[in-house]
């Protein structure tokens, strides 16, 4: 009953609006003509095309909402696309007056559902309507108090139901449960209501309010008995919702016989109590049923544990019956005598502390436990379990087709378990990779599953999944170890297309090359190109230059030019050989920097410093990049573009060297809303924006905000700064020192993002490092085994990497990058 309709989501989703729209309002999605999207739709898969031809205030105020629910659908596998109607457009679906404020739901060809515009009124009401009408099978609507017996009574002994009341249909509340029955549809069974009476005919109080209870019908033996049912009180909003899911999943009663000090349990990293009743032999089966009793009653509000004294090796005071335990870490448990049920639910309740937690993201800022992040990773995957993902574009690889696929053509191969969290989300953004690649790279990409082929993945040296390894013909693999994402993994392959350095020999082709003509197609992998100009006789410069190349290969477009008429490039770039020619294509400026008496890893740092902004946006992604400058972070927090008057006063005072000392820096909190609680952390509060924050994380960890009540002008700036620098402003804060260590090496992120963002000046090894041969495999079983590129098997490491000693002290200095 409940896992059988999910057809929708294992076909693919796609989320079409058409429509004339407003050119001035900001677009998050692409653009298609009616020809585009008719030609685009394929058989099974679901859209929703919206037609107009007209710009009218209420058309651009829903093109809003449809751009900014985009981000959400894709998290549920719904993409989305505007549509233009062109007036000679004949497809029966422009241009009909009576049609333009309706939508239309369809599957392939086939109109499913029409929907008045006006109830598409906000982003909340979009995502809820689409995954409801999609949903249909797995929600049950129902209006009347006999339909919810009917559905109770069928699931008696079977599974368990989650019931909810919401004020009406698109509201936050109902978007939340829609979500909600997305990730656990196939679990239990969700029933929807928006009659009052009905909820009041279950005893339901303060019916104004969304109501959501859980039924326990799973473990009901007897028809005639009735579901246990818990509501649960905090507002309906989905994060909310899954927490309390997860309550309902734990055990209703432990029995333990360990010092409740050390004892956790999920309910703990949910952040609810957990309460203790002390047991002894002579009364164990009283205390149970009394402990069962308790839990009943604190369901979704604390966990409920036996605690067995006669078998404990701590002591607790003898009088004590009672143990109380916060959610709060490092706060001793308390020892209570309480002999009456309702003093411990009174008691419970009166020392909880519970956060309603909003929806809204720009809110949901407080970083979780880490055993709650790998809940969140399994959530992911568990959520987007329906999403068909066109596998067909990637080469399913086995034992047997291996070795003959990976030497015949170029391959990238994804190593991955079937079994493991992280490889199955990154297998989503793997195959976007794909679909982005489809018919525009030779190169084949390929998959093969590890827990079904381990002996293939320990004759490449796979000891983490994931991993990705690029297969060359002639060269040793390549493996990726940047972030595990779309965007990494494919500047990675575009990147890699090309050999490193260019071979530039002619001065047409080196010019076509710094206006960046030769491979205009990877610009947007690599804004800046760099160039190395040397004299035939510099052998070991060139040498040098090759090595920093082959290092960062991968993160920018690298060549060499080395004929007899260098010195005309030489001349008109005012370069002294050695030398590079930076050209930064965005700005369509090329500048000139000396080589002579310079290193690989000297190289290697004036090639990634060149790569970095004057005034950069930052994110979560480039955030250790410009931390490992060592600098303080001058930080203007915006909500939103920033006034272009204080970019130029940031970039007049670079120019005159006041910043020199500093990394300026700017961030949105509407693309990075971490900023939120940034801000929280530094002041308590959330200030009103724009705010100029300073931030000495490498000395101290003092906090500096400019006065909000001046305005930012090259002038006051300057003077603040000065202030700093004698010790005339008070700090906000002091950050901590403390070192946050992964519990596991394999959940250190950090390093994967260190190794993702700025590999070269920290490591010895290029960002995608280069592999060396391969143990012989087994020729028992494959002949040809002995053909195929091969590694070294290393011992095992999950994402470290060797280290030369003129990293070592870079590496030392990053223990302070990582605390933000």
């Amino acid at each position: 009953m409940m896992s059988s309709h999910f057809n929708v989501f294992r076909i693919g989703i796609s989320f079409i609006m058409m429509c004339i729209f407003n050119k001035s309002t900001e677009d998050s999605v692409p653009e298609l003509s009616p020809q585009k999207y008719f030609s685009t739709l394929q058989p099974g898969k679901a859209s929703l095309a919206y037609f107009c031809q007209v710009d009218s205030p209420s058309t651009s105020v829903l093109l809003e909402e449809l751009n900014e629910a985009a981000g959400p659908l894709q998290d549920y596998g719904i993409s989305v696309a505007k549509v233009n109607c062109a007036k000679e457009d004949t497809s029966g679906y422009c241009g009909k007056e009576k049609d333009l404020m309706k939508a239309y739901l369809f599957r392939g060809s086939i109109l499913l559902r029409e929907f008045p515009t006006d109830t598409l009124f906000d982003v909340n009401a979009i995502i809820a309507h689409v995954l409801f009408a999609l949903l249909f099978n797995e929600v049950k609507y129902i209006t009347i108090l006999e339909d919810l017996q009917n559905i109770e009574n069928a699931l008696k002994g079977k599974a368990n139901m989650v019931f909810s009341y919401v004020r009406a249909i698109g509201t936050p509340e109902h978007r939340a449960v829609m979500e909600a029955a997305f990730v656990y549809g196939t679990t239990y069974q969700f029933v929807l209501t928006t009659e009052i009476a009905l909820l009041e005919s279950i005893g339901s109080d303060n019916i104004e309010l969304a109501h959501l209870y859980f039924f326990h019908c799973k473990l009901v033996s007897d028809s005639t008995q009735q579901c246990r049912r818990t509501r649960m009180e905090q507002s309906l909003t989905t994060l909310n919702i899954h927490l309390f899911v997860k309550t309902m999943k734990a055990p209703l009663l432990t029995e333990v016989a360990e010092d409740p000090q050390q004892v956790s349990t999920v309910h703990l990293q949910l952040g609810l109590p957990l309460v203790f009743i002390v047991s002894q032999q002579a009364t164990y089966e009283a205390d149970r049923r009394t402990a069962e009793w308790v839990a009943w009653r604190l369901l979704g509000k604390a966990g409920v544990l036996l605690l067995l004294r006669d078998s404990l090796k701590v002591n607790i005071p003898q009088h004590t019956n009672v143990v109380f335990k916060r959610a709060e870490k490092e706060v001793p448990v308390e020892f209570l005598e309480l002999h009456d049920v309702n003093l411990i639910i009174s008691h419970v309740e009166n020392n909880m502390h519970i956060e309603e937690t909003q929806e809204d993201e720009d809110d949901d800022m407080e970083d979780p436990d880490m055993d709650i992040q790998d809940d969140e990773v399994a959530e992911t995957v568990y959520r987007d379990r329906k999403r068909q993902l066109p596998l067909e574009l990637t080469v399913e690889l086995t034992e047997e087709t291996f070795n003959a696929t990976v030497m015949a053509s170029d391959s990238i191969v994804l190593f991955y378990a079937g079994w493991h969290a992280v490889s199955m989300a990154f297998l989503q953004s793997y195959i976007d990779v794909a679909v982005k690649l489809k018919d525009t790279t030779p190169m084949l990409l390929t998959r093969i599953n590890c827990a079904d082929w381990s002996d293939v993945c320990t004759k490449q040296n796979v000891t983490e999944f994931p991993t990705v390894k690029m297969y060359k013909k002639g060269e040793n693999p390549v493996s990726y170890v940047g972030m595990l994402g779309t965007e990494g993994l494919l500047k990675f392959i575009q990147l890699n297309r090309i050999s490193y350095p260019v071979n530039v020999r002619l001065i047409q082709e080196a010019e076509e090359y710094l206006s960046g003509e030769l491979y205009k197609d990877l610009l947007t992998y690599s804004s800046v190109s760099v160039l190395g100009l040397f004299s035939p006789t510099m052998t070991t410069a060139k040498e040098d230059f090759t090595e920093a190349g082959n290092y960062l290969k991968g993160s920018v477009i690298t060549g060499i030019y080395s004929e007899e008429d260098v010195w005309i490039l030489s001349n008109k770039y005012a370069a002294t050989l050695p030398a590079l020619l930076l050209a930064r294509h965005k700005e369509g400026k090329i500048e000139s920097i000396p080589l002579a008496n310079t290193h690989v890893q000297d190289m290697v740092q004036i090639i990634t410093d060149a790569l970095l902004e004057t005034f950069p946006e930052i994110t979560v992604e480039n955030l250790p990049t410009y931390l490992r400058l060592q600098k303080p972070l001058l930080i203007l927090f915006s909500d939103g573009s920033i006034n272009p008057q204080y970019r130029k006063v940031i970039l007049t005072l670079v120019k005159q060297k006041h910043l020199d000392s500093l990394t300026p820096c700017w961030l949105n909190l509407k693309n990075t809303p971490v900023g939120r609680g940034i801000l929280r952390a530094y002041f308590g509060f959330l200030p009103s924006l724009p705010l100029l924050v300073l931030v000495n994380l490498h000395s101290g960890g003092h906090v500096f905000a400019f006065p909000s009540n001046q305005s930012i002008t090259e002038q006051s700036l300057v003077l603040w700064l000065k202030k700093l620098e004698v010790g005339l402003e008070n700090h906000i804060t002091i950050l901590s020192a403390q070192e946050w260590k992964p519990p596991l090496p394999a959940y250190d992120f950090l390093s994967m993002m260190d190794a993702a963002t700025a590999p070269h000046p920290t490591r010895k090894e290029p960002e995608y490092k280069k592999e060396t041969a391969v143990q012989e495999s087994d020729k028992e079983q494959h002949e040809d085994k002995s053909a195929v590129r091969k590694e070294p098997v290393e011992t095992l490491r999950i994402k470290h990497w060797n280290k030369s000693n003129w990293f070592k002290e870079t590496e030392k200095s990053l223990k302070r990058d990582k605390e933000l």
